[in-house]
């Protein structure tokens, strides 16, 4: 692996533990529950757009 590689690896891994650290579980699990509330309305809404789609 060259040494430039190592430096962005070790820069991004740095970066993103350190970004971790300041995240409270709070904020982590209420993204989540968000990202799955998402997640379910698209699912719910491409589905029901498909089946008026369909009847015309």
């Amino acid at each position: 692996m060259k040494s430039n590689q190592q430096l962005g690896i070790g820069t991004t891994g740095g970066t993103l533990l350190s970004v971790i650290g300041q995240l409270g579980v709070h904020n982590v699990l209420r993204t989540a529950l968000l990202a799955a509330i998402g997640a379910v309305v698209s699912f719910a809404v491409s589905w029901a757009l498909q089946r008026w789609c369909r009847r015309r």
